[in-house]
């Protein structure tokens, strides 16, 4: 597979790029620690409100599967779409008991100083 980069598309999804890719593996591992606020720090993520990391892990505990690691299947239906100044991001969660969830992570990730800047927005069944 080639690897897929970081494009500025305002017209349709793309899959995630390989570059950002750790980067929400990090992430949803922390919130399978139940880490929901990212208390241990993910280089170029954002912090995580106390009132924004409650919303996601109410709607985690809600959704009543274990959220689980993410395979590498994840990658083949979450997506990103530009929106101007930034990417908005879904990143398909899956459980221990379904495999690949209603569940998703939604985030947006804007450029920094030559970098990208992930801030979390919600996890929710869109």
């Amino acid at each position: 597979m080639s690897e897929i980069i970081v494009e500025k598309n305002e017209d349709e999804e793309g899959p995630i790029p390989h570059l950002w890719r750790p980067i929400f593996t990090e992430i949803v591992s922390a919130f399978v620690k139940k880490d929901y606020n990212i208390s241990s720090g993910i280089e170029n993520v954002s912090s995580v409100s106390e009132s924004s990391a409650e919303q996601i892990k109410d709607y985690i505990e809600d959704y009543g599967e274990e959220l689980i690691e993410l395979p590498e299947e994840t990658w083949e239906t979450s997506v990103y779409i530009c929106y101007g100044e930034y990417w908005n991001v879904l990143i398909d969660l899956w459980t221990k008991s379904e495999g690949l969830s209603d569940l998703v992570l939604n985030a947006e990730v804007r450029e920094k100083n030559d970098e990208y800047e992930v801030k979390i927005r919600l996890v929710y069944v869109p």
